[in-house]
């Protein structure tokens, strides 16, 4: 019944040690299946080398119960619940602790735009959330962690669906995609950005942001409603 969810989850896990963003267990994938009603997750503490899509654990949205897999869901799983319940167009969600993306999230610093690689993906900073209180980790830290990252999407009128990523103060990246796929390779590129804006700074501290006139021309150009990147099929 779940047999490709599991397979397409997987997959992605795999991708994370492949692209050099998790150590040993770190971090996780999931892949949503609307129609039915789950999501598909990795198992927590399980290795990399170790994955095959049985071990998936099948979680239902509705009610975040495990409905099928012999091993526990990773330990972030509520986060992912709570993010897709909020932003209904993601498919794929993906949690790291990679290591520049996380130094910013330490810092409890967003990512500022400094350069049009960053304005091709979005045409804002990286957004980074307060640090949770602590009632609320004490409460339900998972869960409280999902609902800090879309209040901040809330409260600052951000756009999930243009921005698929962000970082937990303290703690690490999120991101998200129309598909597991596209997940991972969010949080590849934010990755990378990550890296370029730490570097600006080392070289410059006090490196101007990208104008705004270039930051609209990079965006537009691939995410408008006139695009000119990449190839057109008539």
């Amino acid at each position: 019944m779940f047999e490709k969810l599991k397979s397409d989850c997987c997959k992605a896990n795999l991708q994370l040690p492949a692209l050099g963003l998790v150590l040993y267990t770190f971090g996780n994938v999931s892949a949503v299946d609307r129609r039915q009603g789950v999501f598909a997750i990795k198992p927590s503490g399980v290795d990399y080398a170790q994955l095959r899509p049985e071990n998936m654990v099948i979680v239902r949205l509705s009610d975040g119960a495990v409905v099928e897999g012999a091993l526990r869901p990773s330990s972030d799983t509520n986060t992912h619940l709570e993010l897709y319940r909020a932003f209904p167009n993601a498919a794929g969600i993906v949690h790291t602790h990679s290591t520049c993306a996380t130094s910013w999230a330490q810092a409890a610093r967003p990512v500022p735009i400094y350069g049009t690689t960053h304005a091709d993906h979005m045409a804002t900073d990286i957004p980074c959330t307060d640090f949770l209180e602590e009632e609320r980790v004490e409460n339900d830290y998972e869960t409280e962690t999902g609902l800090q990252i879309i209040r901040h999407f809330q409260e600052h009128h951000l756009n999930p669906d243009e921005i698929k990523m962000v970082l937990v103060a303290g703690h690490g990246p999120f991101t998200w995609g129309a598909s597991p796929e596209e997940a991972v390779r969010n949080a590849r590129i934010l990755e990378e950005l990550c890296t370029m804006a730490l570097n600006t700074e080392l070289i410059n501290r006090d490196a101007p942001r990208l104008k705004d006139y270039l930051v609209r021309k990079h965006y537009l150009r691939k995410h408008g409603r006139n695009a000119t990147y990449g190839q057109i099929h008539r």
